[in-house]
């Protein structure tokens, strides 16, 4: 048996804005356990691919430049070539672009051995949206977050003006239907329930509430 493969994880997965980050960060932290942001890989290889003069649309450069990013995660920001770009890549153009970038076999490629490396002791949490399928099918318990799309624009557009950016709910909830549509329809590991995820809808429960549920059923694992 792989080392690696007896340190327990716990994939939660779901789209945007479905609470996924705060309660994977949370569950990490109650737990003692390390944390991995998928999306932010997938930001930051966008990001990275930009600042080359990469067109996002080329598969093969932005593979190239996603595999060899100087990247670090450390209190709480993100670094990339030494430079903090924590709030960069959390505006809504970040998030269309990685959005593109996921989409692209090669680039999920070069990051996957990545996401892996993650998986250190004591544990870890993921959230992204192929954590439980992909990265880590053979998860210690996997989650799948969801919420109405009106829920999620209302979280979406406070998190980008408590951040000092504009924006309009119902452009947020135009741009979140796009994404939803091309997340769940790429042809490699589109985001979708998998029966062996529980599910949890966060539409009228808190991050806490969520929090505590996965926690709950955690720690009944065998």
């Amino acid at each position: 048996m792989n080392q690696s493969s007896v340190i327990p994880v716990i994939a939660i997965d779901g789209p945007t804005a479905s609470g996924k980050g705060t309660v994977a960060q949370r569950v990490a932290e109650r737990l003692g356990f390390h944390y991995l942001d998928s999306g932010s890989l997938y930001r930051l290889a966008a990001l990275a691919a930009e600042r080359a003069g990469v067109d996002l649309a080329d598969e093969p450069g932005v593979a190239s430049v996603a595999g060899r990013m100087d990247i670090r995660f450390a209190e709480g920001k993100v670094w990339l070539a030494g430079e903090d770009v924590s709030d960069e890549i959390r505006s809504e153009r970040a998030s269309q672009n990685a959005s593109l970038v996921a989409a692209l076999p090669a680039v999920r490629d070069a990051l996957l051995q990545r996401q892996r490396d993650f998986r250190q002791a004591p544990g870890l949490v993921g959230d992204g949206r192929d954590m439980g399928s992909v990265v880590f099918p053979d998860a210690t318990v996997k989650f799948f977050l969801t919420a109405s799309v009106e829920a999620r624009a209302e979280r979406r557009t406070k998190q980008l003006k408590e951040k000092g950016m504009s924006a309009i709910m119902a452009d947020v909830v135009k741009e979140l239907r796009i994404r939803d549509d091309r997340d769940m329809n790429r042809p490699v590991a589109p985001l979708k329930h998998y029966p062996d995820a529980y599910l949890i809808d966060t539409t009228d429960i808190s991050a806490a509430t969520a929090v505590e549920e996965i926690l709950g059923v955690y720690q009944k694992m065998p």
